[in-house]
């Protein structure tokens, strides 16, 4: 069998090696640096969940490949070459699941992935991208190596390179949340500088009342104060409980502040004076909080969509239960 963790990971240190020289090469070389990149990005990703278990890197509605990842591709004379394993962004959901608050949610706008794609299928790329697709995976990659127990080698001559991509990456997104908030400032100055602090008071608390964006499309909202202006925005994310605590968490995905604009992405929430990036305890028990949700009436009980939704359910059973 061939889908070895040590196999993965050499491979992609192969492919970060030959992307890293492509992109010292100059803008001639980006469309082969970010490609390259994204392989190596695909390949680290599924070495570490391939240190758990091989089916964790197969297609899941494949049996031959499941049968082959179990160690029993002989029963039915499968092929390594055959093989269906996932994509990078199942890859990286996938991992992100089992690492939790140690890599951050795979955002759904991601430079890493269209770069790739692009230049396999189409032969394209975004040239505004290239550093930013470097930078957002190389953080991914540093966590991953911790994870698999791999030195600074992994870098070969490119150490050097990696962290000045790391500091111009930090500092252009640094850059790009003040511009941000300098924005969202003056739309809040244009909008209420002129009203009386008591009027404005009564006008923010009123809109705070009225745009409550609560739960969507898979995604839980917690109120906390605007970093650019006095109103309160929100925080949105994924949740998950803590078995530990019996308590629901809120990990953030974006800040959104609907009375100046400000919008602040995944990666830059750690980047404001005070940080939203951290994981917020809703401080309220599963059972307690599921209740606020809609019931999903197209939901049966044991579905497999995902373990979130498995979960809702459960809970839902739970309470029904007398």
């Amino acid at each position: 069998m061939h889908l070895h963790a040590e196999q993965l990971a050499a491979s992609s240190g192969k492919w970060m090696e030959a992307a890293l020289a492509a992109f010292s090469n100059g803008s001639s070389s980006e469309d082969l640096a970010v490609h390259h990149v994204g392989v190596a990005t695909e390949h680290l990703l599924k070495a570490f969940l391939a240190g758990l278990h091989p089916s964790l890197i197969v297609d899941g509605k494949d049996f031959d490949s499941l049968l082959y990842a179990a160690g029993h591709g002989e029963r039915l004379q499968v092929r390594g070459s055959r093989v269906k394993t996932i994509q990078l962004g199942e890859a990286y959901d996938r991992a992100q699941k089992i690492l939790k608050s140690k890599i951050p949610p795979r955002p759904k706008v991601w430079p890493l992935a269209d770069a790739r794609n692009g230049v396999a299928h189409a032969g394209y790329h975004d040239r505004a991208e290239v550093l930013a697709v470097f930078t957002s995976c190389l953080k991914v990659i540093d966590r991953l190596l911790v994870e698999l127990g791999i030195g600074p080698d992994y870098w070969g001559h490119h150490k050097g390179l990696h962290d000045k991509l790391l500091i111009e990456g930090v500092e252009a997104a640094r850059v790009h949340v003040e511009r941000k908030l300098a924005r969202a400032r003056r739309i809040f100055a244009e909008r209420y500088g002129h009203i009386g602090a008591r009027e404005r008071e009564i006008v923010l608390t009123t809109l705070a009342g009225v745009v409550t964006p609560g739960w969507a499309d898979g995604e839980y909202s917690e109120s906390t104060a605007c970093p650019a202006c006095t109103s309160r925005g929100w925080l949105m994310g994924h949740n998950y409980v803590d078995q530990e605590r019996w308590t629901v968490v809120l990990t953030p995905l974006i800040f959104r502040c609907f009375v100046c604009e400000l919008r602040i992405e995944t990666e830059e929430l750690s980047l404001l004076a005070v940080p939203l990036s951290g994981d917020v305890d809703l401080d309220v028990p599963p059972e307690d909080y599921y209740e606020l949700l809609e019931p999903d009436e197209d939901q049966e009980l044991g579905a497999d969509d995902d373990d979130e939704q498995d979960y809702s359910a459960r809970l839902r059973a739970y309470r029904k239960r007398d």
